[in-house]
């Protein structure tokens, strides 16, 4: 198979393209299929990535990354992968960019979230109204009047988290049931309001989210508005090539990010649910050294035999 790669890598956010510039710098025959869909690309600004005191978009990173990695030879297709298999010395992937053949396979397809019904939603991310990371910009709304759409209690602790930032704090509940009692103590316990009734619409204003019409017919305004409602984890390549699952549903990694079925890496969010940048970029470095250093140690054999 003279046209086998050595490695393929699925997605071009922060941790496809940290595995694209180590596999180039390594001198590595491989290609980056991406969808031109990462999740870093909706960040407007962040300001907990390290080495940018005064923020970095979204965008900007991954076009700054996107260059560093082509710079030392990296091939960026743009694509969707229909179909990965595994076959006789490694695997073999299906996409509308035509079809590869690779030694191993490093996935960094990340997540997708879980959108609410904002009209609008797009330019109200962009312009920092509605966010969907308190881990990465809980510091910005230090002090504001904040919003938590939700739905259960994993949607509940994220509003508790963020009363350490604001002793404004609502959590509006999007499920069809009441809270349990449970959860709707933890919320009282923490001082986060809660709002049941059903929400109607939202008027999208310069600096504020305003107007969410309940069933109460109480109209309320937020600073900014936080999406608890989840995320769903871009798996289905790899349990199509037999890899398994976590409890989360995110794909279970060794020490060296392969999944359960050898040669198949993977990297960032669809590993873990922290959904750092910081550590994205350190999963595709570490996959992407493990990568190439199996391929020295493959070639020393064959040369030893």
């Amino acid at each position: 198979m003279a046209d086998i790669l050595d490695c393929v890598v699925v997605g071009a956010g922060p941790a496809g393209l940290t595995a694209a510039i180590y596999l180039a710098r390594f001198r590595r025959r491989f290609r980056v299929i991406e969808s031109g869909e990462s999740r870093a690309a909706w960040i407007p600004r962040s300001h907990n990535h390290p080495g940018f005191p005064d923020g970095v978009r979204g965008r900007t990173l991954l076009e700054r990354m996107r260059r560093q990695a082509e710079r030392y030879g990296a091939e960026i297709v743009r694509g969707r992968v229909e179909d990965l298999a595994t076959s006789r010395g490694g695997f073999r992937l299906a996409t509308d960019a035509g079809e590869f053949a690779a030694r191993s396979v490093i996935l960094a397809t990340g997540v997708q979230d879980v959108a609410p019904a904002i009209p609008g939603l797009t330019d109200a991310v962009a312009r920092g109204l509605v966010r969907i990371c308190p881990i990465c910009d809980g510091y910005e709304v230090t002090g504001r009047r904040i919003g938590v759409l939700g739905c259960d209690d994993h949607c509940a602790r994220e509003a508790v988290f963020l009363k350490g930032y604001s002793d404004d704090v609502t959590f509006i509940n999007l499920g069809q049931d009441a809270l349990p009692r449970a959860t709707a103590r933890m919320l009282e316990a923490a001082g986060v309001a809660v709002v049941e009734s059903a929400l109607r619409g939202v008027t999208i204003e310069k600096r504020r989210i305003t107007a969410f019409d309940f069933e109460t017919g109480e109209p309320r305004s937020f600073d900014a508005v936080y999406s608890a409602l989840g995320v769903t984890p871009r798996t289905r390549l790899a349990v199509q090539a037999g890899a398994k699952l976590d409890a989360g549903g995110r794909l279970i990694v060794n020490g060296h990010q392969e999944t359960t079925v050898p040669g198949l890496f993977a990297a960032g969010d669809v590993v873990r649910g922290l959904n750092q940048i910081s550590t994205a970029q350190g999963e595709g470095a570490i996959a992407a050294t493990e990568v190439h250093n199996r391929l020295r140690a493959a070639a020393g054999n064959k040369r030893g035999n």
